[in-house]
C-alpha cells in the first residue's frame, strides 16, 4: 500500500473536492462513463455541480492527508435499495485496491445514512475494472429494473447490507 493510501481517510466530500473531481474527466467518454448518460459533457462548473447533484445527494471522499482527493462516490435511495453512484478514483491512484477499501468504507456510510436491505449500482458492460472490483465487494448482477435508462448498455448489481466480506 502506497503512502497516500497508507494515509488516506473517509469523510463527507467538500467543496473543493468538486474542482479537484472535474479534473479526472477530460473528455465525454470518460464523463459518460463514470456520470451516467444524462451528465453534460463539456461542463462548467455550474453544470457540473448540477449534474452531480451537489449538496442534494449524500457525498463522501477518500482524501490523503496533503488534502488529494483520492477517490469520490455518492449514494441514495433508488429502486427501495442504497444505489451507490459516481464512483471514481483518481487516475493517478488507479489500479492499487484503492477503489475497493473506498467502497466498502462507502458502504458502511450508507448503511448509517439510509438503513436498507440491499446495496445497488449500475456499471457499464465494458468497464472490466470496475466490474472486477464490484465482484469482489460480493454485487451480483441482477434483472435490470424496469425503465432505468442504459438497458443493454449497463449491468444493475446487487449486494446484501449483511453480507460478510467487506
Amino acid at each position: 500500500m502506497g503512502a497516500a493510501q497508507a494515509s488516506a481517510h473517509f469523510e463527507r466530500a467538500a467543496e473543493s473536492d468538486v474542482e479537484q473531481l472535474m479534473r479526472w474527466f477530460p473528455d465525454a467518454a470518460s464523463t459518460r462513463a463514470w456520470g451516467g448518460p444524462f451528465f453534460r459533457h463539456p461542463f462548467d462548473d455550474a453544470s457540473f455541480r448540477e449534474d452531480l447533484r451537489w449538496g442534494r445527494m449524500a457525498s463522501f471522499a477518500l482524501r490523503s492527508d496533503a488534502g488529494e482527493l483520492l477517490a469520490f462516490g455518492q449514494c441514495y435511495e433508488r429502486y427501495g435499495r442504497m444505489n451507490l453512484a459516481r464512483l471514481a478514483v483518481s487516475p493517478a491512484q488507479r489500479g492499487r485496491g484503492l477503489g475497493r477499501r473506498f467502497i466498502a468504507t462507502l458502504m458502511d456510510a450508507a448503511r448509517s445514512e439510509l438503513s436498507l436491505d440491499e446495496f445497488s449500482l449500475f456499471v457499464y458492460r465494458d468497464n472490466h475494472p470496475a466490474l472486477r472490483c464490484y465482484s469482489s465487494l460480493g454485487f451480483r448482477p441482477a434483472d435490470y429494473p424496469e425503465g432505468a435508462p442504459l438497458a443493454g448498455e449497463a449491468i444493475y448489481m446487487l449486494r446484501r447490507a449483511d453480507a460478510v466480506g467487506t
